[in-house]
């Protein structure tokens, strides 16, 4: 089922989120239902919080070199933590929930992640480029935090005038 994506300033998008502790039928329904919403709004990266559930629960799909999406390549990361980052990157971000915005914002290059799957199997995993950028992009969802708040101090308040000027516009 596809679920309506939280849009700043939502406030529930400002909320910490818990551990899953039951890997059960109802996170598995969460998983789908946060892929098929991913993937109508075309998207990469999705944290559960997106979509109004406090839970440390995100999926990254990257798009492949022949620009498809394949389910196979699908990460479901539940209770994720990263356990060793290092190196620096600059990436143009985009998200869900501040549609149509774009800039850049450092993070870092590699980082080695703890994580669990749908069925409690626990995973440790080592990402670079993009995936290392999306899961630590996902993760800020789940402490309540958004890409915009990583901008310096000007291209915030530039950030806000234009959104606000748009959300005015009834964009």
């Amino acid at each position: 089922m596809i679920r309506e994506v939280l849009v700043y300033p939502n406030k529930l998008l400002r909320e910490t989120s818990k551990d899953v502790t039951h890997f059960d039928a109802h996170l598995h329904t969460l998983l789908q239902d946060m892929y098929d919403t991913m993937i109508c709004r075309e998207g990469i990266g999705l944290a559960a919080i997106q979509i109004g559930v406090p839970l440390n629960v995100l999926i990254i799909n990257l798009v492949n070199e022949d620009g498809a999406q394949l389910s196979e390549n699908l990460y479901e990361i539940i209770n994720p933590v990263i356990v060793e980052k290092d190196g620096l990157t600059i990436y143009q971000e985009g998200c869900l929930s501040v549609p149509g915005y774009y800039d850049e914002v450092e993070r870092a290059a590699h980082i080695k992640l703890r994580y669990f799957d749908r069925n409690g199997e626990q995973h440790e995993e080592e990402f670079t480029d993009l995936m290392a950028i999306a899961v630590q992009h996902e993760m800020d969802h789940l402490k309540g935090r958004l890409f915009i708040e990583k901008l310096s101090y000007l291209k915030r308040k530039k950030f806000e005038k234009e959104w606000k000027k748009k959300q005015k516009a009834g964009k």
